[in-house]
C-alpha cells in the first residue's frame, strides 16, 4: 500500500511540474535587420521548445530604435509569433553621443565598427529606412521596454532571464527606476566584453579590450555590471569570433523550405560581421550549458574615464581588491562548436511553433 501511494504521487508531481517546463526569458536586443546575429538570436530563442520569451525590448546599437523594432515586428510576422510583444527602449546612450565619438576617434583611431554611428550607413535616428524584408503590419506594444521588464520580474520573481544582446542602457534605465529589478530576475545572461580575442578581426587587433556593446554605452554596462544580479554570465568576444556561419550551414538550413528558412537564406550574410555568431552562441548556451566547454569567473567592469581606453573591458582576478558593489562573472572561453551548430541548424529548421 505505501509503494502504491508514492507512485501515485509521483505521478501527481509529474503531472504539476512537469520537466519540460519552459525558462522564461526577457531579450534584450539592439535588433538590427534583416538577417545576421540580432536576428538569428531572436530565431533561435522563439524556435526552442525550452524556452518561453516573454517579450522582446529594443534598443539603439547596431541600428537605431525605431528602425530595429521594424525589422523585429516584421521578422514575428514570418514566424507567425506576432503573439510575442515588441516594447521600443533607449533610442540613445546614457551620455555618450555620436559627435563626442567622433572627436574620440579623432584622437585615439578610428574604430572598425560604430554601429548606428557609421558614417557608411548614417541616418537619423527617426529615420526608418524601407525594409527590403517588406514592412511590417504590426505594430509594437504601448508599453516601453523598462517598464515592461521591470513588471516581468514583479510578476516571476526570480524566474526570468535577462537576455542582452546589445548595449545595456534598458537595463541600466531599469536598475535606476527600480533597484530590485536585478535581484527579482533569476540571471543576466549577455554578449558584450572582450579580454584578448585570437583573431585577426579589425575591430580588435589594435584594441583587443575594446568591444562595441560596452563601447557604445559604456556609463550603462557600468552600472550593470555592479547591479545585485544573482547571477551574471558573459559570452565576450574572445570565444564568439571561434564561431562561423557559412554558406554550408545556410544551405543545409534552407532544404527545409521553411518561411523562417528562406529568410535566412535571403538574409543572414548580408549584415556587416554576419559571418561570425556573436549573439546566437550567449543564446544557445544559455539553453545548453554543456556547449561550453571552459570558463573562468571574474570581476568585470569598464573603463569610464575619457581617454584611449574609453568603454574598454576591464577585468580583475577573484583574489584581486575590487570595488565593493563588483559582481563575479562566469566568463565562457570555449566551446563544442559541432553541438552549437547542430543545434542552430535544427531549430533554425523546424516548424515554427508557439
Amino acid at each position: 500500500m505505501k509503494i502504491k501511494f508514492l507512485f501515485i504521487s509521483m505521478l501527481l508531481s509529474a503531472a504539476l511540474c512537469p520537466a519540460e517546463a519552459r525558462r522564461k526569458v526577457i531579450i534584450n536586443e539592439d535588433c538590427s535587420g534583416p538577417g545576421g546575429s540580432n536576428m538569428q538570436t531572436l530565431m533561435l530563442m522563439i524556435q526552442s521548445p525550452q524556452v518561453e520569451v516573454l517579450g522582446i525590448t529594443v534598443v539603439s546599437g547596431d541600428q537605431w530604435r525605431d528602425e530595429e523594432v521594424a525589422h523585429t515586428l516584421r521578422l514575428l510576422e514570418i514566424m507567425g509569433r506576432t503573439d510575442i510583444p515588441v516594447m521600443p527602449g533607449a533610442a540613445f546612450p546614457l551620455v555618450r553621443t555620436r559627435e563626442e565619438s567622433q572627436i574620440w576617434q579623432q584622437k585615439y583611431g578610428k574604430v572598425a565598427y560604430a554601429g548606428a554611428w557609421d558614417e557608411r550607413w548614417w541616418h537619423e535616428a527617426s529615420v526608418v529606412p524601407p525594409l527590403s524584408e517588406g514592412q511590417p503590419t504590426t505594430k509594437p506594444a504601448d508599453e516601453d521596454a523598462v517598464h515592461f521588464m521591470i513588471r516581468m520580474v514583479h510578476k516571476y520573481p526570480h524566474e526570468v532571464t535577462i537576455y542582452e544582446g546589445g548595449p545595456m542602457t534598458n537595463l541600466a534605465l531599469a536598475i535606476s527606476l527600480d533597484p530590485q529589478f536585478p535581484e527579482l530576475a533569476q540571471e543576466l545572461v549577455f554578449m558584450g566584453g572582450s579580454l584578448s580575442p585570437q583573431t585577426d578581426n579589425p575591430e580588435f587587433v589594435n584594441n583587443p579590450r575594446h568591444e562595441f556593446n560596452f563601447w557604445f554605452d559604456p556609463e550603462a554596462a557600468e552600472i550593470v555590471l555592479r547591479a545585485p544580479w544573482k547571477k551574471i554570465v558573459c559570452t565576450p568576444t574572445d570565444i564568439s569570433v571561434k564561431t562561423h556561419m557559412t554558406a554550408a550551414m545556410v544551405k543545409q538550413i534552407e532544404t527545409s523550405g521553411t518561411p523562417l528558412a528562406r529568410y535566412i537564406a535571403h538574409f543572414a550574410m548580408l549584415t556587416p560581421g554576419a559571418d561570425i555568431m556573436w549573439d546566437e552562441l550567449a543564446a544557445a548556451a544559455w539553453i545548453d550549458p554543456t556547449i561550453i566547454t571552459k570558463s573562468e569567473e571574474r570581476y568585470m567592469a569598464v573603463d569610464l574615464a575619457h581617454g584611449a581606453g574609453y568603454g574598454n573591458t576591464l577585468t580583475l582576478g577573484m583574489k584581486d581588491p575590487v570595488h565593493p558593489s563588483a559582481k563575479p562573472a562566469e566568463i565562457q572561453l570555449d566551446l563544442d562548436s559541432a553541438k552549437f551548430y547542430r543545434m542552430f541548424a535544427e531549430l533554425m529548421m523546424a516548424q515554427s511553433a508557439r
